[in-house]
């Protein structure tokens, strides 16, 4: 009997964790540990290179399709509204999550900045101020499309997608022949994404085997209060929050959320990239939940753009845990101007590895804190990051959903119905 995909990526998941454990195990000047992960790094790239291939194509035609058919249903503006109002909402809960969680663990006591001297002597900070950060961010909204989409400029990209896909419903029938094209390129893109995912277990192993295998262990260790916050906070986010709302508005199980989107989860873990997860995340939204095509080529990439659950929450509770190191007890109105320039720049943090320490130093220095202090952070980021970049796009997944399940229109199953349906598909 041939395995489903989903069991091919778990059993993939696990060999990976196991073969990070044993080359992690290896003496570090080992030639079996540098030409193990030398390929692991190889079939890895490979898989997230091919990823990012279909990626622009696939995000301008989900959008610009999404767009001409939610219009023609009289749906765009309720759909737009319901999803910057979901995410919006999503993202305010996990800053303040990540706020009360430093506040009440307090894991930067006991620590001391002297013992990162190493790290910080070695930084150099760029400096963001406020305003150039939001003038960047917002002439970064409106650029040539065609460097947009050679450069893979997603935020740009979708922008673009969303002001031609508006311009193609009101010009009415005389550019079918455009439309036309644009769903066939959608068709076409899917296709790729389909013969991409049966890679999917060896990259994701390879992925996690070289994860595991060169975390530093001892700074772990040193760290482990603020990391074990981290972790839990936004596990605990990702665990209750999130499908807690899910089941509340559109009366989805989480175990049909785990289930229905373990390929998503497993690549966001593997990759700690939104960006290139979103074509898996596309594929399980329509295939695995019902959510309408239009609905999910519309709200999946604005979430990957916009909705970072996860890198809020974790630049809130690091900058309280860095202002803790260096002996500053932030106030009341410093905490909420905290929590508001993390979702600010969560939203503007492009969905790749890593992308949230470059925004983290706008968030610090609103609040006067040192922007070199995030080289303490860097050595276990990419830990953190994978973790948190899961929780982003659950947060995707599940606003899909929400959204569809909200807009619906009256032709659209019921509750249960759907429910019935989506354990049928799972």
């Amino acid at each position: 009997m041939r395995l489903s995909l989903n069991t091919q990526i778990l059993i993939g998941a696990i060999a990976g964790v196991v073969g990070g454990l044993a080359l992690g195990q290896l003496d570090g000047d080992s030639a079996l540990r540098a030409q193990a992960l030398y390929l692991a790094g190889l079939i890895g790239a490979v898989f997230i290179a091919l990823l990012k291939m279909v990626l622009v194509p696939l995000v301008f035609a989900s959008i610009v399709v999404g767009v001409a058919q939610l219009r023609q249903h009289g749906n765009i503006q309720r759909v737009w509204r319901i999803t910057v109002g979901f995410y919006l909402f999503t993202s305010l809960i996990a800053v303040v999550l990540g706020v009360s969680a430093a506040n009440l663990f307090r894991p930067g006591e006991g620590l001391q900045v002297d013992m990162f001297a190493d790290a910080l002597a070695g930084f150099q900070a760029k400096q963001m101020p406020f305003p150039d950060f939001v003038q960047q961010f917002l002439t970064g909204l409106f650029r040539n499309p065609f460097s947009a989409l050679a450069n893979g400029d997603i935020v740009a990209l979708v922008v673009f997608a969303l002001i031609l896909g508006a311009a193609l419903v009101k010009a009415g029938e005389r550019y079918t022949v455009i439309s036309r094209a644009m769903e066939e390129a959608l068709d076409l893109s899917l296709l790729i994404v389909n013969a991409i995912m049966k890679l999917a277990p060896w990259g994701i192993a390879a992925l996690l085997a070289k994860l595991i295998a060169t975390q530093d262990v001892a700074l772990l260790e040193t760290m482990a209060r603020f990391v074990a916050v981290v972790l839990g906070t936004t596990l605990f986010h990702g665990l209750v929050v999130l499908p807690g709302l899910l089941w509340l508005i559109a009366r989805v199980s989480p175990l049909a959320l785990w289930r229905g989107g373990r390929e998503s989860f497993l690549t966001a873990l593997a990759t700690s990239s939104s960006s290139a997860t979103m074509p898996i995340t596309m594929r399980i939204t329509r295939d695995h939940f019902g959510v309408r095509p239009a609905t999910a080529g519309f709200v999946i990439p604005v979430g990957t753009t916009m909705n970072m659950d996860g890198t809020a929450l974790y630049e809130a509770a690091a900058a309280l845990f860095i202002a803790s190191l260096v002996g500053i007890d932030l106030s009341l109105g410093q905490q909420m101007l905290v929590c508001g320039m993390s979702m600010l720049a969560a939203m503007g943090a492009p969905g790749i590895p890593s992308a949230g320490m470059v925004t983290m130093v706008m968030v610090l220095q609103s609040v006067g804190l040192p922007a070199e202090a995030i080289a303490i952070l860097l050595p276990i980021d990419r830990l953190l990051d994978a973790v948190r970049t899961v929780v982003n796009v659950e947060g995707d997944i599940i606003g899909s959903i929400v959204v569809d399940h909200l807009a619906g229109d009256d032709s659209a199953l019921n509750d249960a119905q759907a429910q019935a349906n989506l354990e049928a598909r799972i």
